[in-house]
């Protein structure tokens, strides 16, 4: 038994369906239509990688590939843009929940009403929640950061218009900080991508915002494949929120009545899997998390609204090590493909997964397997 992966039988039989009640089901063709009147609209690539699926006894490997999206190197303004949008204007008493009122009409009117808007990040989520709020909306925003992240990060995040403030401490440290300076005010929100106790709305905004690249890549894997749909899914997690997106994908009741469903795994760092230490223990368990070169993953707390689907839908939980993501980035530089760890990490676990646990996954000759490359390349600490 490989100690790199944690086994959740129970969730080949699970099948999502979407609570009305808690405002999950938007269709993914409005929210599609919102995303195109963003700037900078832009479907991003499928890879197909033939010589690796040879390699691993795969009938395909195919890379979705989010280091340009929006003009921004993650996939993270998918959701950033729809709740922000979301979230601004049903603070007002917009309608929005169809798209139906333009963006800089929502941003007009929350600049006229004294509305900003707070967040935390490590990097990806906050520039992204900047580059909609602050520079399309012109709402004025805050985005907190710990201690640790680097000048060139928060360079990028204030070059779109956002205020930066550190915060001593860990990314979890942040977070009572950002919730203190929402509750001050009622004209500020916080915009984050990780639901909190009391805090869960916006967070499945997020959530939400993600079906336009899970719609896209459905869609391109058909097209690859001469009709075959995923038969795996891996993707990263850090809190959790493109993971349970990605896992309420293809474990939806009504893909599995059209096509069946996929199994779906999730990939952490060793040094900050709180998904397998919660898979473990059958409840939300936060971790203490240290360094790591997928610092986009370095989160020791699940989003509570991303926990019980992943729980239920998570086929198999994989961690890898600092060097299997940096060499997963050094072979998709080699095969054309330009990513960053956290991206790359997908590729570390399909190569750990196939390495110990081929036969129980169902992995082979038949199995198209869709890695979420979810960020480009950027600089980091090279590990020996």
């Amino acid at each position: 038994m490989s100690p790199y992966i944690h086994f959740n039988p129970p969730a080949q039989e699970w099948a999502y369906t979407a609570d009305a009640a808690a405002d999950d089901s938007t269709p993914e063709a409005t929210i599609l239509a919102f995303h195109r009147t963003v700037p900078d609209y832009n479907e991003t690539s499928l890879h197909s990688l033939p010589g690796l699926a040879k390699d691993l006894g795969l009938s395909h490997v195919l890379l979705k590939d989010e280091s340009n999206r929006f003009g921004l190197p993650a996939f993270k303004i998918l959701g950033a843009s729809w709740a922000v949008y979301r979230s601004v204007g049903a603070h007002l008493g917009l309608a929005v929940s169809d798209g139906s009122t333009p963006f800089a009409e929502v941003g007009a009117k929350a600049r006229e009403k004294g509305v900003r808007i707070v967040t935390l990040t490590e990097g990806n989520c906050g520039r992204a929640v900047a580059r909609m709020a602050a520079k399309h909306m012109g709402i004025p925003t805050r985005v907190l950061v710990p201690k640790y992240m680097d000048s060139a990060t928060r360079h990028k995040i204030r070059s779109e218009g956002a205020e930066v403030v550190e915060v001593d401490g860990a990314y979890d440290d942040v977070i009572p900080v950002a919730l203190k300076e929402a509750e001050a005010s009622p004209d500020v929100l916080m915009v984050l991508d990780v639901s909190v106790e009391g805090c869960d709305e916006i967070p499945r905004f997020f959530v939400q915002g993600y079906s336009t690249m899970l719609a896209e890549s459905e869609r391109q894997v058909l097209e690859a494949t001469g009709g075959k749909p995923a038969s795996h899914a891996i993707v990263p997690v850090g809190a959790g929120s493109i993971g349970e997106a990605v896992t309420a994908h293809f474990k939806a009741a009504s893909r599995r009545k059209e096509v069946g469903s996929a199994r779906v795994l999730s990939v952490e760092p060793t040094t900050a899997a709180c998904l397998v230490e919660s898979l473990k223990k059958g409840v939300n368990t936060s971790v203490q998390t240290a360094d790591t070169i997928m610092c986009g993953m370095n989160c020791g707390t699940l989003s509570t609204t991303a926990w019980p689907v992943l729980r239920d839908g998570v086929d198999a939980a994989v961690t890898v090590e600092d060097i299997e993501a940096h060499d997963a980035v050094k072979e998709l530089e080699g095969r054309g493909i330009k990513a960053g760890p956290c991206g790359a990490a997908s590729l570390a676990a399909l190569r750990r997964v196939c390495s110990d646990a081929k036969q129980e996954l169902g992995l082979d000759e038949t199995s198209v397997v869709v890695l979420y490359c979810t960020e480009g390349p950027r600089d980091y600490a090279v590990p020996s």
